[in-house]
């Protein structure tokens, strides 16, 4: 079912370290593009909103402003231990809203509708699909 789904990709992402870079990392888990923007199109990379709907219903609302670790600090501080070159992306935490933090938490399921969109950066849609085997 897709609720033993879901149970094991949050399992997978938590077990051992609780590091949350594994829910982040797997194959189809963060789709990005077609462009990306370069610095000098963004003037204040720690002001931009950003928001997720799910179904056409809005899910989460934030902003870079409320980050705990600003862009600049994160790229001097992860350039200390890996080169970073034009065109790498750096995944972040994430706004309020998601479902775990939820008292009646709200799963995705295959046929949910994603829009999402960052201030300056443009928007997508997904449709989510349940993953094969």
């Amino acid at each position: 079912a897709a609720s033993d789904v879901y149970k094991r990709q949050r399992a997978y992402q938590i077990e051992g370290t609780g590091q949350w870079l594994k829910g982040k990392s797997c194959d189809t888990f963060g789709p990005l593009g077609p462009w990306l923007v370069t610095a000098d199109e963004i003037p204040d990379p720690q002001a931009l909103s950003m928001f997720l709907d799910v179904n056409g219903k809005r899910m989460q609302n934030g902003s870079t402003a409320t980050m705990v670790f600003g862009v600049r600090t994160l790229v001097s501080f992860i350039s200390r231990f890996m080169t970073l070159e034009p065109g790498d992306v750096i995944t972040t935490g994430t706004p309020p809203g998601v479902a775990l933090g939820m008292k009646e938490p709200v799963y995705l399921k295959a046929g949910d509708e994603m829009r999402l969109g960052v201030q300056g950066l443009g928007e997508q849609r997904q449709i989510v699909v349940m993953a094969a085997g």
